[in-house]
C-alpha cells in the first residue's frame, strides 16, 4: 500500500508561512485522493483540505479556506499544503492521508483510511 512522508513543519511567526510536502511511494498515486489533517494536543484530528486524484475537486475546512491550499504534483507523487497568514490556533501535527475518494477523506473516521505518514509539527506562537 500507499506510503506518506510529511515533511516541512517548523516555527513560524503568526502571519508567516510554511508549506507541508508529502512525499508517495509506489506508481499509484494518481489513483489516490489526498487529504491534509492537523491535531492539537488534547484535541480530535481536524480535517484541513483534501484533493482529488487528478487534482480537479478540492475541499478546504472553513478555518482554513482561504488561508491555505493544497496541490499534488503527480510526477512527482507528493502532495502540499501551503499555509499562510498562520494564526496560533493553526499549531498542531499535520498528518497527510491518502484514500480512493475525496468524501472518505472528508467525512470517514481516521481508522479506515487507506494511508497515513507520521505527521509534522507546525507551531506558531501566541
Amino acid at each position: 500500500q500507499v506510503q506518506l512522508v510529511e515533511s516541512g513543519g517548523g516555527l513560524v511567526q503568526p502571519g508567516g508561512s510554511l508549506r507541508l510536502s508529502c512525499a508517495a511511494s509506489g506508481r499509484t498515486f494518481s489513483s489516490y485522493s489526498m487529504g491534509w489533517f492537523r491535531q492539537a494536543p488534547g484535541k480530535e484530528r481536524e480535517f484541513v483540505a483534501c484533493i482529488s486524484g487528478g487534482g480537479g475537486v478540492i475541499y478546504y475546512a472553513d478555518s482554513v479556506k482561504g488561508r491555505f491550499t493544497i496541490s499534488r504534483d503527480n510526477a512527482k507523487n507528493t502532495a502540499s499544503l501551503q499555509m499562510n497568514s498562520l494564526k496560533p490556533e493553526d499549531t498542531g501535527v499535520y498528518f497527510c492521508a491518502a484514500d480512493k475518494s475525496t468524501a472518505r477523506l472528508r467525512y470517514a473516521s481516521p481508522n479506515v483510511l487507506d494511508a497515513w505518514g507520521q505527521g509534522t509539527l507546525v507551531t506558531v506562537p501566541s
